[in-house]
């Protein structure tokens, strides 16, 4: 009798059982892996530093959000009222610390993927990490920071200078500066921020080197956050706001013009679109028009004895620089190779959208949206999710129960 046991072959075998891999213990990692784990897929946040929150940590001790607290939760766990509208640098790094155990979330320290490329099956991707680690998974997503690496300007003899020269990045506090003359290059929320901090701890003089006048708005107006009207016109006509932003600006932020700082010539959402996020005051406004915080043209380089060259050729000879420079994304060694970056570095798609040369393979976190980063990387969260169980990347492996 014939056996009419149907043959067995290779191509039948179940695909292997493989998470999602998510590289960065941030917001953006740790709300992408809730979502995930809440749609039943497992998740592993893979982080290199030995804490959550790593970059949190790092900041300048009077940090507060620019955002407010209910509108900066990740998904899943509100902000307790306590942290205030405004939540500090610690209360970050402990709403992201309780997020991560609330959660019971599955994360590795010490651990830094390096490279990120095709699994040699077709089937998902192979993720080489330290120690020689090798792993596999079936969906990547890419949440390793807007600001991953400080970026120092190769100004001309930078190292010529005699006097002290720091990148934000590295900076806690105003207080070790007390009594110097300091000037501060970079006019965005952090330079901004860090000039106002010098001048309260007592800097002898502090410039603030600005190379693009940029749009100065209040962070609250009578109680309305401008947070509020970011996510109100985030998807109106770029011109419309730039107009509406405009008039607003005449009303609640006086002419500088006289301190160096006029208002710009291009509209504050046409910048925005550029990259360039406005400048919320917290006191800058204050300390320019009382010539605290001195206006002065960009650096240009360096010169013998310690002097800094301006653009408008004056030179000035401070006992500290801190450079508020930004910051680059990095990720040309770990992504650069699978043709799913952009001609500055950008991910060509984030969200949950892939590129169309890379699916399965997700980037979280690496715009500055008018309304708020946090809040995009909260709902970009559930769109990532939805769109990891909606594809069903083959072989994820799913949670029990």
């Amino acid at each position: 009798m014939a056996d009419s046991t149907p043959p067995t072959h290779a191509s039948a075998q179940p695909p292997p059982d493989r998470p999602v891999y998510v590289i960065g213990g941030g917001p953006g990692g740790l709300s992408v892996a809730y979502a995930l784990r809440a749609r039943g897929v497992r998740a592993v946040v893979l982080e290199k530093s030995d804490r959550v929150g790593a970059s949190w940590r790092r900041h300048y001790d009077r940090l507060h959000l620019h955002t407010t607290r209910r509108l900066s939760a990740l998904p899943g766990l509100p902000i307790p009222r306590r942290f205030g509208r405004w939540v500090s640098r610690d209360d970050v790094v402990r709403y992201l610390e309780k997020y991560a155990e609330h959660h019971r979330l599955e994360i590795v320290t010490g651990v830094e993927v390096t490279r990120v490329e095709r699994a040699p099956d077709g089937a998902g991707w192979l993720l080489h990490a330290t120690g020689g680690r090798e792993l596999t998974g079936a969906a990547v997503v890419v949440a390793t920071g807007y600001n991953h690496t400080p970026r120092l300007p190769d100004w001309p003899d930078r190292s010529a200078f005699t006097g002290e020269l720091l990148h934000a990045g590295e900076y806690r506090s105003g207080k070790p500066y007390a009594g110097r003359d300091v000037l501060v290059v970079g006019v965005g929320n952090t330079g901004a921020e860090i000039a106002v901090d010098l001048v309260e701890a007592g800097a002898s003089r502090v410039r603030l080197a600005v190379r693009t006048v940029p749009h100065i708005v209040r962070r609250s107006t009578a109680g309305w956050a401008a947070q509020y009207s970011g996510v109100l016109v985030r998807r109106l006509p770029v011109g419309l706001v730039d107009r509406i932003s405009r008039v607003q600006a005449r009303v609640a932020v006086p002419d500088l013009s006289a301190h160096g700082l006029p208002r710009p010539d291009t509209g504050l959402y046409t910048r925005v679109k550029e990259g360039a996020i406005p400048v919320q005051d917290v006191g800058l406004i204050d300390a320019v028009r009382k010539g605290r915080v001195e206006i002065v043209a960009a650096v240009e380089g360096f010169e013998d004895g310690g002097k800094v060259a301006l653009a408008d050729g004056s030179r000035i000879s401070p006992d500290v620089v801190i450079a508020a420079t930004g910051y680059v994304r990095a990720l040309e060694g770990l992504v650069g190779h699978l043709g799913v970056l952009d001609d500055r570095g950008r991910p060509v798609a984030h969200g949950a959208r892939t590129p169309k040369a890379a699916p399965g393979l997700y980037f979280t976190g690496f715009t500055n949206p008018i309304s708020g980063n946090l809040r995009e990387m909260a709902l970009d969260a559930v769109k990532i999710a939805k769109a990891v169980a909606r594809n069903g990347a083959e072989g994820v492996s799913r949670l029990p129960g």
